[in-house]
C-alpha cells in the first residue's frame, strides 16, 4: 500500500484500509477511542489487482485508488471516495490508463489539494510520470504527461503549502521533485538530485507550513531526509527494509515528525526528532509483538492529537494499534489487537 492507510475522519473516527485478495477492505472506530467495526468490502464485487494508494485532504475524506483488471491482459485505475468513516465509500470510478490502454504500468500515489481535488499519479508505459487530476467542474482532467524517464517503484505524493500538490520519484542515481508553481495549476520538475534510494521506501509529509520532506532509504540502508533547495541528510541507520510511515505531531510540546519502520527483528522501530532538523539526530526504539514479514506500518493523530500506529499483515489480517500515552517523549500504550 502507498502513503498513510491509518486515517482520521472528520468525525475524529479512526479506520484502516486493507487489501484481502482481490478487493480492499475498510474498518473504522464506531466511537473516537472505541471499538472498532468488523471489515468492509470497499465497491461491491469488483475485482481488484493488490495494490492500493491512499490519501486525505484537509478536509478530511479519503481517496483510494488502484488498478482493475478490463480486458484479458489490460488493466485500467480506478478511484474512490470515503467521505466518514462509518460510511460505505463510493463505489470504485475507472479513470483510465495513462496510456489509453494496456496492461498496469507501476502503482499509483495520490494526493489530495485544499479544494478537495484527487491528484493520481502513475509511471506511464514509456517509463516516465503521468497525472490525472479531479476537474473543478466534476469529473476528470485529462491525462498530463509530466515527463522524466526510467521511474523506479511507486511514487511519493503529499499536499504542501496552500495545498500545492508535490510528487516525488527515483530514477537510476537520482530522485525527481515536481511541484505545482500555484494552487490548482500545473506540475513541473522543480529538483533533481543524485543520490540511490531505494524504490519502494519513499514517503512525503508536509514537515512545515513552507516546506515538505521525503524520506526514503539510500543504497547503503541509511534512511534518509530529502527538501529541495537541500541536500539529502542521511538521519539513521534504516531499521528495516521495508517503507517508512511518518506524521508530523506535538511531542512534549515541541514541533516533531515521529517516523515507524518494520525493523529487521520483526517489531515495529519508532524514532521521533524536532520537525526539520535532521543533525539533532534520532534513534530507533522498538515496540510491541514480532510481526509477519509483510507486515506493514502507519501512523496517524487520534482526535486527541496523540500519535496512532497502526500494523498489519495481509497474510493474517491481523491489525495491531498502539497510541501515545501521557507520559513525556514518545512512550506508547500496550498493543491491542482490534
Amino acid at each position: 500500500m502507498n502513503g498513510e492507510w491509518l486515517i482520521r475522519g472528520r468525525d475524529g473516527r479512526l479506520s484502516v484500509y486493507q487489501l484481502s485478495g482481490e478487493a480492499v477492505q475498510c474498518r473504522a472506530e464506531r466511537v473516537p477511542g472505541g471499538p472498532w467495526d468488523a471489515p468492509r468490502r470497499i465497491g461491491g464485487d469488483q475485482h481488484l489487482h493488490p495494490v492500493l494508494a491512499v490519501g486525505q485532504g484537509s478536509d478530511a475524506y479519503g481517496h483510494l485508488v488502484s488498478w482493475r483488471p478490463t480486458v484479458p491482459g489490460e488493466s485500467g485505475l480506478v478511484h474512490s471516495t470515503h467521505f466518514r468513516p462509518l460510511l460505505a465509500p463510493l463505489d470504485w470510478e475507472p479513470i483510465g490508463h495513462p496510456n489509453g490502454k494496456g496492461d498496469r504500468t507501476g502503482d499509483p500515489a495520490v494526493a489530495v489539494d485544499d479544494e478537495g481535488r484527487a491528484h493520481v499519479f502513475v509511471r506511464n508505459g514509456g517509463g516516465g510520470l503521468s497525472m490525472r487530476a479531479q476537474s473543478a467542474k466534476g469529473g476528470w482532467e485529462p491525462w498530463r504527461d509530466l515527463k522524466g524517464r526510467d521511474i523506479q517503484g511507486p511514487p511519493a505524493a503529499v499536499a504542501g503549502r496552500g495545498g500545492r500538490v508535490e510528487v516525488y520519484a527515483a530514477v537510476p542515481g537520482g530522485l525527481v521533485h515536481w511541484r505545482q508553481q500555484e494552487p490548482e495549476g500545473s506540475l513541473a520538475v522543480e529538483e533533481a538530485v543524485e543520490i540511490v534510494a531505494r524504490p519502494g521506501t519513499l514517503r512525503a509529509v508536509a514537515t512545515s507550513e513552507e516546506h515538505t520532506t521525503l524520506f526514503f532509504v539510500d543504497e547503503d540502508g541509511r534512511l534518509c531526509a530529502w527538501r529541495p533547495g537541500a541536500k539529502p541528510v542521511a538521519l539513521l541507520a534504516a531499521a528495516g527494509p521495508g517503507p517508512v510511515a511518518a506524521v508530523r505531531c506535538e511531542l512534549d510540546g515541541r514541533d516533531c515528525t515521529v517516523l515507524a519502520q518494520r525493523s529487521a527483528a520483526g517489531r515495529v522501530a519508532f524514532a521521533a526528532y524536532p520537525s526539520e532538523e535532521e543533525p539533532t539526530g534520532a534513534r530507533w526504539s522498538e515496540s510491541g509483538p514480532e510481526l509477519p514479514a509483510d507486515a506493514e506500518v502507519s501512523l496517524a493523530l487520534d482526535s486527541d492529537g496523540r500519535v496512532v500506529a497502526a500494523a498489519l499483515s495481509p497474510s493474517t489480517g491481523q491489525l495491531l494499534l498502539t497510541v501515545r500515552t501521557d507520559e513525556p517523549g514518545l512512550a506508547l500504550a500496550p498493543w491491542r489487537a482490534m
